[in-house]
């Protein structure tokens, strides 16, 4: 099998968010792909099957499948146009949350994904235990947390404790502020999923940009994510949908000996 691993969200090796990217001819097992997931111990492993014209695409973290993975979704699509001679401007994808889309334009991909409302709840007392840091507001989405802090200092010093994350009942738990060069700024932390600290989320935007488009009445915004190894997104916020565009670079090609 081929493998290719690609960092997405940048345009410079041992940036943005590096995932792993198998090309299928047909499905295998679960088990296997998940195996496979867990040896490359990235934050997403991707595989995609051609489907007539689209393909279908699965992500895995190295503990569990999930239903949608944004970095990972632009990684398959550069390797679709630069390795795999794929002509076509856009590519559908068929995934557990429906079609996405990406589009190619020069060496940017803009991804169109679902998007995700939020409802306030209170702030669990566990998460101010485990951030230590104040919170302004918390929002909740599924098994998601979208945490409001007043600055990018504030999310820029953050240290996690991550056995306190694992109590609570939501798997993903991103801090989000205003950003000092940017609109927005962000961290994602998933220690359920088997990633403490994810460098570049696209999933996460499917809530942040909606959240921000309406605090701050602007559809077009800019953002960071402020991992070790940074990330850089064009956001545009639309009705039920958002985009998100981002580059890709291929660091390595290999096969797999199973």
């Amino acid at each position: 099998m081929i493998i290719y691993q690609v960092d997405a969200f940048t345009n410079q090796l041992f940036k943005g968010n590096p995932a792993a990217v198998c090309p299928l001819d047909s499905w295998i097992p679960d088990t296997l792909m998940q195996s496979i997931a867990e040896e490359n111990n990235l934050s997403e492993t991707v595989f995609f099957v051609k489907n007539k014209e689209n393909f279908d695409i699965k992500w895995f973290t190295p503990t569990c499948e999930v239903n949608l993975c944004g970095h990972a979704t632009l990684a398959a699509a550069h390797i679709l146009f630069t390795e795999l001679n794929y002509t076509q401007k856009v590519i559908s994808f068929h995934s557990k949350r429906g079609i996405l889309t990406v589009k190619k334009n020069i060496d940017w991909y803009t991804l169109n994904f679902p998007s995700d409302a939020v409802v306030e709840i209170k702030i669990p007392k566990i998460l101010e235990e485990a951030l230590q840091i104040p919170i302004l507001k918390c929002f909740k989405s599924d098994l998601k947390l979208l945490v409001e802090v007043e600055s990018e200092e504030l999310i820029n010093q953050l240290n996690p404790n991550y056995n306190l994350l694992l109590q609570l009942e939501e798997n993903d738990i991103i801090v989000t502020s205003k950003g000092n060069s940017v609109d927005f700024v962000s961290r994602f932390f998933a220690p359920k999923i088997g990633i403490n600290e994810d460098p570049v989320t696209g999933s996460a935007h499917s809530m942040l940009i909606p959240f921000w488009a309406s605090k701050l009445n602007k559809d077009h915004l800019e953002a960071l994510q402020l991992s070790k190894r940074t990330g850089y997104l064009k956001c545009t916020n639309l009705e039920g949908r958002v985009e998100m565009s981002g580059q890709a670079i291929t660091y390595l090609k290999g096969k797999l000996n199973l």
